[in-house]
């Protein structure tokens, strides 16, 4: 007889005797904002309140699997290979990996925590440059605190690290270097050891587990994670038995009691031509007649039919004029700013459950529809596929975008529609009214999407192959430029020197939600004068000219000429 899996583990844990089924009674948890430690302890039937027996940044937590996190930061953003990890069958760890003759990547290692596959030694990462590089990230801290860094062969599971150590260490990896980590690691919510508590979590938790033995008593367990909050807030948490465990035990508990996430950079670019099946006959501003470029302000659209619609734009909708005069409305957005003025247009966010099944069907809308051009995803809004509101997101379906950031439905063709539901289609009725009944949104996904499965897709999903000729140019290029860049107005340059990647296909583009650039490698002064263009989309990601191109390409063109000027 076959049974299902959730049924088959509910049988197993009954028939487990007590002592098998360990039940922690709180959970200690912390994390790193503004430069200090914050810690809390959570309860079982009681409330979060400050930790007894007190610990603050100094307690020592075992470093445990956690090594592995930062191994793959330091490959990852050092350009390490990372080979496929073969298992054969004879290492016990390989039980975190795969099964003897199959194959892992980084990705799913980190995950699984593939132990094996992250061996310094297997990596060949030599102690000089690893060094280098945290000292370099650490900068002026004490070198003393962070003496479990210094070389990654004494990377153990059994070393204890102070716990301000462990949370400014993972602070001190910037953003573009932790999104591939942080792509793989909200895995673990969805299929990892935390499966299951997406419901709780949405995207808001990218984490790698651990599980180590209780310092004074070896035949206990201890468990839990460390990681990121999606706005780069560095956590840790650990309790009594496992992580599997601890994440069952707390994860609603632990959901309520995280500290409020900030607003992160929306990832991933989407162009959406408005207003296709309905010409427009102009546009008009407080001014009059709005003129072809960008808009910014309070506009109404009059179209041929003689309907008119109010909008507001703060740059990101461009006013185009096709060959024959006729004018064309396109916006260019974040992908969860595309979403969320998707749930403002098609339903809303009164009802946070259903508006979170629709934002996560949306977003698939869009990942499986989309055609991509010059690195953006472009699609029309369009009663036909997903109307987009042309008027900047309200703040609550900019929460809900943010909360489900790259969720998706996987495995099955998503359609949605306002109130008629039928197979593969969730009705947005029907959606809010299960949702009344208490229903939770990974709920009403599965009963509208019986085949699929919750999963990811990261914003633009491309790996970066940096391209290093290209960087060292820009890096010695822009010191020559600050001082007529300081002078154009909305120029802000990026915080961190961008990340040049390796284009493989179709035009060069700027990824501002990353800091990446992707292009061909350097080879005549155009390339040169391509580089600076997308530079200078970074430095005006803020400002209306930042989408003109004409302008862009003027101003880079004035770039690469004081770079000859300068030789």
């Amino acid at each position: 007889m076959r049974v299902a899996i959730p049924a088959l583990l509910a049988t197993l844990l009954l028939a487990a005797p007590a002592w098998a089924q360990p039940s922690a009674k709180s959970l200690d948890v912390a994390w790193w904002r503004d430069g200090k430690i914050e810690v809390r302890q959570l309860r079982q039937g009681g409330a979060t309140l400050p930790p007894s027996p007190p610990f603050d940044g100094a307690r020592q937590v075992p470093l445990a699997s956690l090594w592995k996190l930062f191994v793959y930061v330091y490959a990852a953003d050092n350009k390490v290979a990372m080979p496929d990890y073969r298992c054969g069958g004879r290492d016990p760890d390989e039980v975190y990996c795969c099964d003897a003759g199959q194959s892992i990547g980084h990705d799913a290692a980190l995950a699984q925590s593939c132990g094996p596959f992250f061996s310094p030694g297997r990596l060949m990462i030599a102690k000089a440059p690893w060094r280098q590089y945290w000292a370099g990230r650490l900068g002026s801290a004490p070198a003393g605190d962070f003496a479990w860094l210094s070389d990654p062969a004494q990377l153990a599971p059994g070393r204890l690290v102070r716990l301000d150590s462990l949370l400014r260490a993972l602070d001190s990896i910037p953003a573009a270097s932790r999104a591939d980590a942080e792509a793989a690691l909200l895995h673990v919510v969805l299929d990892g050891r935390g499966a299951g508590t997406a419901r709780w979590f949405g995207s808001q938790l990218r984490v790698k587990t651990y599980s180590w033995h209780a310092q004074r008593r070896a035949e206990e367990r201890i468990g839990g994670a460390a990681g990121w909050l999606a706005d780069g807030t560095p956590i840790w948490f650990g309790g009594a038995g496992g992580s599997s465990n601890v994440f069952e035990q707390w994860a609603p508990k632990l959901a309520a009691s995280l500290p409020p996430v900030g607003a992160a950079d929306d990832g991933g670019c989407v162009v959406v031509d408005y207003f296709t099946r309905y010409p427009i006959r102009a546009v008009r501003g407080e001014r009059g007649v709005a003129a072809p470029g960008p808009l910014n302000g309070r506009y109404h659209v009059q179209f041929e039919n003689g309907q008119n619609l109010a909008l507001r734009s703060t740059g990101e909708l461009m006013l185009l004029q096709e060959k024959g005069g006729r004018p064309r409305l396109r916006g260019r957005f974040g992908v969860n700013e595309y979403v969320a003025r998707v749930l403002d247009r098609e339903a809303s966010a009164n009802e946070p459950e259903a508006a979170k099944a629709l934002a996560i069907a949306a977003r698939t809308y869009l990942q499986q529809n989309a055609a991509t051009v010059a690195g953006c995803q472009q699609i029309a809004d369009s009663s036909a596929t997903q109307r987009v509101s042309p008027s900047p997101a309200t703040p609550a379906a900019l929460a809900i975008a943010r909360w489900t950031d790259q969720l998706i439905v996987d495995g099955v063709t998503v359609r949605y529609h306002s109130n008629l539901p039928s197979e593969g289609t969730m009705a947005w009725s029907e959606a809010v009214r299960q949702a009344k009944q208490g229903k939770h949104y990974d709920e009403l996904l599965a009963a509208a999407y019986p085949g699929g499965a919750l999963s990811t897709f990261g914003n633009t999903g491309v790996r970066c192959r940096r391209l290093a000729q290209n960087e060292d140019w820009l890096a010695r290029s822009v010191p020559r430029w600050q001082r007529l860049l300081q002078r154009e107005a909305g120029y802000e340059a990026p915080p961190q020197a961008p990340l040049v990647c390796a284009l493989s296909s179709g035009a060069p583009y700027s990824e501002q939600s990353r800091n990446r650039i992707f292009m061909r490698p350097l080879a005549t002064r155009e390339d040169r004068i391509t580089l600076a263009h997308e530079y200078l989309h970074l430095g005006l990601r803020r400002h209306p000219s930042g989408q003109d191109e004409e302008y862009v390409e003027r101003l880079a063109r004035r770039l690469v000429d004081l770079n000859l000027e300068a030789l």
